[in-house]
Formats: C-alpha cells, sequence, structure tokens
C-alpha cells in the first residue's frame, strides 16, 4: 500500500511536470505570435522598430548611472549596395557583355570619385558579379585578396512579391521556400548597428543582384518585404544606405547610375547580340 502511494504521488508530480511543460510551450509559442504581430502591425502603420537588430544599447546601469562599459554607440556603419553589370547566357555560364565590363568600370571609377577607404568588400559567388567585382576593386585599388565571397548573397526569390509576380504560383512557392531564408540571412548577416566599441564610421561595399539588393533595401527601412518588385535598379548602379548609431536607417541613394551616359543604361538582359559582345 505504501509503494502504491509513492507511485500515486510520483505519477500525479509527473502529470503536473507536463501540464506545466505544456502550459510554458503555449505561453511561448502564444508570445512568439503576439511579438510578430506586433512587427506586422508596426509596419503597416508605418512605426519604426527600434530594437530590429536586437542591439538596441542600454547607456546606463541599475541606478540610472552612465557606466565605462555601457558608454554610447557614436559610429555610423555605410553599407553601398553595386548591382553588378549587364550579362548575357554562355555556354560557359551568365557573364558580362562588353556594355556590362563597361558599366562596371564606370561604376568603379564613380566609387574612386567618393573617396571612401572601404574597410570591407563583399561579392556575391555568381560569376557576372565576381567579374564586375574584380573591374570594381581594380578602380577602388583594393586587394582582391581581401574580398570576401558570400554565400548568402546570390540572386533568388526573396519572398512572395504584392502584387503578384508573373508566373505560376507554386513556381514562386518553391523558388521563396529555396532562396528566402538565404537572403533573410544576408540582411541580418550584414545589416545591424555598430557597437560602442567601433568608434570610426566604416564602410561596406556589397556587389551583387537586384532582386536582393531590392529585399534588403526594403528591409533595413522598414517598408513591407514584399515590396520588392515595385521599383527596378539598372546594371551597375549604386545604392546607399546608412545605419545611424540609435538603429535609425536612412537611404542617401536609390539605383544612382547618373554617372553613366543614357545609351549605356540598361536593367534587363540583351534579347538581341550586339556588336562585339
Amino acid at each position: 500500500m505504501k509503494l502504491y502511494g509513492i507511485w500515486h504521488s510520483l505519477g500525479a508530480l509527473s502529470c503536473g511536470s507536463l501540464a506545466t511543460y505544456v502550459s510554458l510551450k503555449l505561453l511561448d509559442r502564444h508570445q512568439a505570435h503576439t511579438q510578430h504581430q506586433h512587427v506586422e502591425d508596426s509596419l503597416g502603420k508605418g512605426q519604426w522598430i527600434h530594437n530590429w537588430d536586437r542591439r538596441e544599447h542600454r547607456t546606463s546601469n541599475v541606478s540610472g548611472q552612465l557606466t565605462a562599459e555601457n558608454e554610447e554607440p557614436v559610429a555610423l556603419r555605410h553599407i553601398v549596395l553595386v548591382r553588378h553589370g549587364e550579362y548575357r547566357s554562355t555556354p560557359d555560364g551568365n557573364r558580362l557583355t562588353d556594355l556590362g565590363r563597361l558599366q562596371a568600370h564606370r561604376t568603379g571609377q564613380r566609387l574612386l570619385e567618393m573617396g571612401i577607404a572601404w574597410d570591407h568588400v563583399v561579392a556575391s559567388t555568381m560569376t557576372r558579379a565576381q567579374e564586375t567585382a574584380m573591374i570594381i576593386l581594380k578602380q577602388i585599388n583594393f586587394d582582391p585578396l581581401k574580398m570576401k565571397r558570400c554565400e548568402l548573397l546570390p540572386e533568388g526569390t526573396p519572398c512572395p512579391a504584392d502584387p503578384p509576380q508573373n508566373r505560376s504560383a507554386c513556381h514562386v512557392e518553391q523558388a521563396y521556400r529555396r532562396d528566402g531564408p538565404r537572403i533573410e540571412a544576408a540582411f541580418r548577416r550584414y545589416f545591424f548597428r555598430a557597437s560602442p566599441e567601433q568608434k570610426d564610421d566604416s564602410y561596406l561595399l556589397i556587389i551583387g543582384h537586384a532582386n536582393v539588393i531590392r529585399y534588403l533595401v526594403c528591409r533595413a527601412l522598414q517598408f513591407p518585404p514584399d515590396a520588392w518588385t515595385r521599383f527596378s535598379l539598372n546594371h551597375g548602379s549604386i545604392t546607399w544606405l546608412t545605419i545611424w548609431p540609435t538603429g535609425y536607417v536612412t537611404i542617401r541613394c536609390l539605383g544612382d547610375a547618373g554617372y553613366m551616359p543614357v545609351n549605356e543604361l540598361t536593367h534587363r538582359r540583351p534579347t538581341t547580340a550586339r556588336e562585339g559582345t
């Protein structure tokens, strides 16, 4: 009888623990859903989410006094995004056309004229982005061995667009499931405010693709991500975003290609072969 009582007590305790565990999991799931809904509601209302990068700085201790360990951030992070030059499908893959190489050259000259000392240069691993990067690096006198090749930056479908693209819903869903998490990971890797330890402004140059750049811009400015198809970017164009110590993000230019002659501006692959291409 005593043994039965012990087992009965243990059983009740186990059931109670199980009930507690289930309750906590349901509570966590509810809180996560509530937080996600709050983010969606805030974006819809145009409200800025201050701690979007989970790096919102706390400058005071428990007593409300500033501490040496909790210095306020002071540096800006400048992120410059460049779309690759015009390209064409060849037996050796998608490679820059003669015009695409010229566009990359002009973009490199423009970046040189800005007089920026680049801290880091990152490029997509796709051939057309790599070719564009090599031309630009020569113009800005940046060591190619220091450039990083990022597997998160190749072109893809970041998320279903609104209005919908002219593709089947099934195709878009498959592409999004394949590319979306990777492109979102690229945003989280490169977009965040400077730490308090960073005292000087920094400059990051990313050479990539139109879909990825447009999605990164929407995410950084807290626009609806599915709006990424509502604007286009010319080949070789420059987009400049600045992340302030407060976490605010501003855009200095979007798809700037004004330094190119009008007859050299393109934004889609050529449908017919040009002379010398």
